[in-house]
């Protein structure tokens, strides 16, 4: 056991509940689409709503939920969203057995879910940093973001093989009991947070101006400005290409929803290794050139998957997906861990909710727009031009400071610099 993991409690018990929750999340973003393709025989354009239902709460509740998060404890938030989660998944199945399965049942559980992910996800992030010091964050990160890549595998193959042995309903049953495991490890963390300081500039302010302070810290810093751009980009293509894949893989290549869980399951071990890999490849290279290594040179795989055939052409969507896996989670983790050391805990969680605000806003857009590109060109053609989108994202990246950088900077190397309102934040 690392030194992290063996003198930290409360960070084992955040790691085991936020790995339950990644692997029922994973069984069912499986689950949903295989169920709206198997069992409701719904089309293509359909399987992307329902992809885009889960990802909308980020533009409609997004920024809000970053000033809540600033203005309140993190933890009791992260309970709440994981006591929603399960009473959610626990409903459907109940549902579904009183003959009210529907896409419109299922639209509406991937909406609550999504809502309850936005406040998870904005409050797990900043909450991070006040329970670890600064020199064990990169390591906390790595370690989180890697057993999210273990989960989401076993999750995957897990969720195909419910579907195909149980039902989707029933094995949104296993769903709830991961988010029971979340939530009784969360209850059983020790680490209380002092109540965020609400005097001084900030006493009185309305939801709206700190709002608009998050987005211009954001859009006035280069940094900020650039990998926020790039992960919009970014997941408008990959969200693209990954709600129309159920489709792809069950009608175009003709696999069994068992086969499926197993081969998304497979590529998904290319988290694992950019969990594994990242941290190395920063000390060697400089943690700019490990960005663009991980968002732009892995991710260029995600090309071998429009060529999937079946037999033994699923290797080709197996290789593909590891590349994307290995570049996503690899490039995650090097962009938690530069904001959370760049940015000011009073505005860490505006600023995480701000990004993500435009960042995840373009994955309901990414659902739709794959899910309209199949059902007018075809899904094969749909998917060349989506997974196309996925190297050519990280064009951005090549067009900011971190295409000559060695390093992405730490707050430390700016110090001084005023950021709005009086708190601090640096601009290279």
């Amino acid at each position: 056991m690392s030194g992290l993991l063996r003198r930290h409690r409360d960070f084992r018990l955040l790691w085991c509940g936020e790995t339950a929750g990644k692997f029922g999340t994973a069984v069912t973003g499986v689950a949903m689409p295989l169920t709206a393709v198997a069992a409701l025989r719904a089309d293509t354009f359909a399987v992307g709503l329902l992809s885009a239902c889960g990802w909308l709460p980020w533009l409609l509740i997004g920024l809000p939920v970053g000033v809540w998060v600033d203005r309140t404890r993190r933890r009791p938030l992260m309970l709440g969203a994981a006591g929603l989660s399960l009473a959610v998944f626990a409903a459907v199945p109940v549902i579904a057995w009183c003959g009210g399965l529907g896409l419109g049942l299922l639209g509406g559980a991937a909406l609550l879910s999504g809502a309850a992910a936005v406040v998870f996800q904005t409050a797990y992030s900043a909450y991070l940093p006040g329970l670890l010091a600064p020199a064990d964050q990169s390591e906390g990160n790595a370690k989180l973001h890697g057993s999210a890549s273990a989960a989401q595998l076993v999750g995957q193959g897990a969720g195909g093989f419910l579907v195909q042995l149980i039902g989707a309903a029933n094995g949104l049953l296993a769903t709830a009991a991961t988010f029971l495991v979340s939530l009784l490890c969360l209850l059983g963390i020790r680490h209380r947070e002092p109540r965020p300081d609400r005097t001084g500039e900030r006493a009185g302010r309305s939801l709206r101006a700190e709002v608009a302070e998050g987005l211009r810290l954001v859009s006035g810093d280069v940094w900020l400005r650039t990998l926020t751009l790039f992960g919009a980009a970014s997941n408008l293509a990959l969200m693209g290409y990954q709600s129309i894949l159920p489709v792809f893989l069950v009608r175009t290549v003709g696999l069994s929803p068992g086969t499926v869980g197993t081969l998304l399951a497979v590529a998904g071990t290319g988290g694992i290794a950019g969990a594994l890999a990242v941290r190395r490849a920063a000390a060697r290279i400089g943690t700019a050139r490990a960005t663009l290594l991980f968002e732009l040179g892995l991710p260029a795989a995600a090309l071998l998957i429009p060529l999937t055939t079946s037999g033994p052409g699923v290797v080709l969507y197996a290789v593909g997906g590891f590349g994307v896996c290995a570049g996503v989670v690899g490039g995650n983790i090097l962009k938690v861990s530069f904001q959370q050391a760049y940015c000011p805990p009073a505005l860490l969680g505006r600023v995480t909710a701000s990004a993500a605000f435009l960042n995840y806003g373009t994955l309901p857009l990414g659902a739709l727009l794959g899910g309209a590109l199949g059902a007018a060109l075809g899904v094969r053609t749909a998917l060349w031009i989506t997974t196309a989108g996925v190297p050519l994202a990280a064009l951005i990246l090549l067009a900011s400071p971190i295409r000559t950088a060695r390093d992405l900077p730490s707050r430390r190397a700016a110090e001084g610099v005023d950021a709005p309102d009086g708190d601090r934040l640096a601009r290279p």
